[in-house]
């Protein structure tokens, strides 16, 4: 995903995944292995407004999450199965993980946000540098 900014908000483009970054295996080693791969990641689908609040939430603050939009990945709906079971509910997006880390779904992004937590979560992912 990247983040213009026009104005006071970001907007985002999410970046397309060609067929060579698709692995096969456990979904679950596959959430894990590309949570780990960028310093904030968010499990989405295009068509969700909450994940679409959470991204712009990230894009407003200067960071440049990477965005897997389980709708339109081939194993997007494996994916989706293990994030519920992950979580221990459902909707399973948007999910985010920070350094690596499940931060979780929507409320706990919040609530890290409004409890001053989250920003000094992304300063040691290197999301943030201010």
């Amino acid at each position: 995903m990247h983040c213009q900014t026009t104005g006071s908000w970001g907007s985002y483009m999410p970046t397309t995944r060609t067929a060579a970054t698709v692995v096969v295996g456990d979904p679950l080693e596959r959430i894990e292995r590309l949570a780990s791969e960028n310093a904030v990641v968010i499990f989405s689908m295009s068509s969700c407004c909450m994940c679409h609040a959470v991204k712009r939430l990230f894009c407003g603050m200067g960071v440049n999450p990477s965005v897997i939009e389980l709708d339109q990945d081939p194993r997007g709906r494996d994916m989706e199965k293990a994030l519920i079971r992950l979580l221990g509910a459902s909707p399973a997006v948007p999910v985010v993980f920070v350094g690596g880390k499940l931060v979780g779904a929507m409320d706990r992004v919040m609530a890290s946000h409004i409890n001053g937590t989250l920003v000094p979560l992304l300063k040691q992912a290197g999301a943030l540098w201010l």
